[in-house]
């Protein structure tokens, strides 16, 4: 983690952190939010999930992540098959960007 006054723009750190995620079963054709114990994890982080250590399963699609709660990850896993299908467990990678302020309305 920086801790210097050097100026970075709006972005205060980048880092990526690897968990251990279990996800539940996602009904067909629809997505599903769920969510996981991320400590440190912080309601005003960028989030996004990179990948997974291993194969996710067929038709299964990670639509968004955020932290809308302090500590805790939210996934919202997409399913585009016809019937219910579990998220593959394991080891998901996750990029968290730390801003240094609030985030501009507009780019500048």
């Amino acid at each position: 983690m920086s801790s210097t006054t050097i100026t970075r723009g709006n972005s205060h750190e980048t880092f990526y952190v690897q968990a251990s995620l279990t996800p539940v079963s996602v009904a067909a054709n629809t997505t599903a939010a769920q969510t996981f114990s991320l400590p440190g994890l912080q309601t005003t982080d960028i989030v996004q999930v990179i990948g997974l250590n291993g194969s996710q399963i067929a038709g299964i699609i990670i639509a968004e992540a955020d932290c809308l709660t302090a500590n805790v990850l939210t996934i919202q896993f997409g399913n585009v098959t016809a019937s219910g299908v579990v998220p593959t467990a394991g080891v998901y990678t996750i990029q968290v960007v730390r801003l240094e302020g609030p985030a501009p309305a507009t780019a500048v």
